[in-house]
């Protein structure tokens, strides 16, 4: 038997940080909806457990079909599965138990909003488990499968919350998702170089060439439509000047610590210094700054624009 430590391993707890993503579309479409904190935030909460349980359910079956190349790759391969450390048989065991555990929270949301995250999370858990079997084999169609997955984080988050899901920041989670995994080979590639095909075999097709490209492509279609985000929220968010007679957006001062990050990522996926974006993002301090300053104004600017909450 595999240890707990190892078995929590296995789990991948850091990739729970992904869960920021149910609260984007509640946290943003709070600003129209007519309920307060109270009545969005519980139900997002739980959405955001649900969701933790089938991706560490995924991680884990993903982990015994990717065992065999993980152990040519020099992180990968202290992974429980890949290691010896978890056999696959109590890997996919435990997956199982997650999936239930999933399955179970449901309970807790209402009965309307329920059926819909109960829907939209078993299509993230297919996704995701169809990825691990097959769609990674197929360039771009492996990047659009991981993509989707954010995207019906977002939509899972809205569906618990009964909050209508904004088109714009549909869009721009689909392209920042497209852009985490685009780095995420350039810097497998950067770090594996020649081996990154056995340990991916996608990465046989996709070139250095191609992946910069498309990094490139997709950070300026995150930023582009980000920035239209903003722009359309002005009459949302502007505020009055103290002492100025002057309407702002203060929702515009994220644009800086968002292109920062971005940028910031380039140079590091490029440098090779990371492979993975998640690790990034909690090893990087810069990054962490970054993260953490584009967090503070956008909850001050809904804060400021709903108040207390009620």
């Amino acid at each position: 038997m595999g240890s707990a430590k190892d078995m929590l391993r296995l789990m991948r707890p850091k990739q729970w940080a992904k869960g920021v993503f149910v609260l984007v579309g509640p946290l943003y479409g709070l600003a129209e909806a007519s309920a307060s904190w109270r009545d969005i935030l519980p139900p997002t909460l739980v959405a955001m457990v649900i969701f933790a349980l089938a991706s560490s359910a995924c991680y884990i079956v993903n982990d015994v079909v990717d065992a065999p190349g993980d152990r040519l790759h020099p992180r990968k391969r202290g992974r429980p599965i890949a290691s010896g450390a978890v056999s696959p048989p109590q890997g996919l065991a435990l997956a199982g138990v997650l999936l239930l555990a999933a399955g179970a929270m449901l309970a807790w949301i209402a009965p309307g909003p329920r059926w819909w995250l109960g829907i939209i999370a078993f299509i993230y858990a297919a996704n995701t488990m169809l990825y691990s079997i097959h769609l990674k084999k197929h360039v771009i169609t492996d990047v659009m499968s991981l993509s989707l997955g954010f995207v019906l984080r977002v939509l899972g988050g809205c569906a618990a919350a009964a909050v209508a899901p904004s088109t714009w920041l549909l869009n721009c989670t689909l392209f920042i998702a497209m852009f985490l995994a685009f780095g995420k080979r350039l810097g497998e590639r950067r770090t594996l170089g020649e081996d990154a095909a056995a340990s991916r075999s996608v990465q046989a097709v996709y070139t250095d060439e191609l992946l910069r490209m498309a990094v490139v492509v997709t950070a300026v279609a995150t930023l582009v439509t980000y920035a239209g985000y903003v722009q359309f929220r002005e009459a949302t968010h502007r505020m009055l000047l103290p002492g100025l007679d002057v309407l702002v957006n203060p929702l515009w001062l994220t644009m800086i610590p968002a292109t920062y990050a971005l940028l910031r990522s380039i140079v590091l996926l490029e440098q090779g210094i990371y492979d993975d974006p998640t690790e990034m993002a909690t090893r990087d301090f810069p990054m962490q700054a970054a993260a953490g300053l584009f967090a503070l104004i956008t909850l001050g600017v809904l804060w400021m624009h709903l108040g207390a909450p009620r």
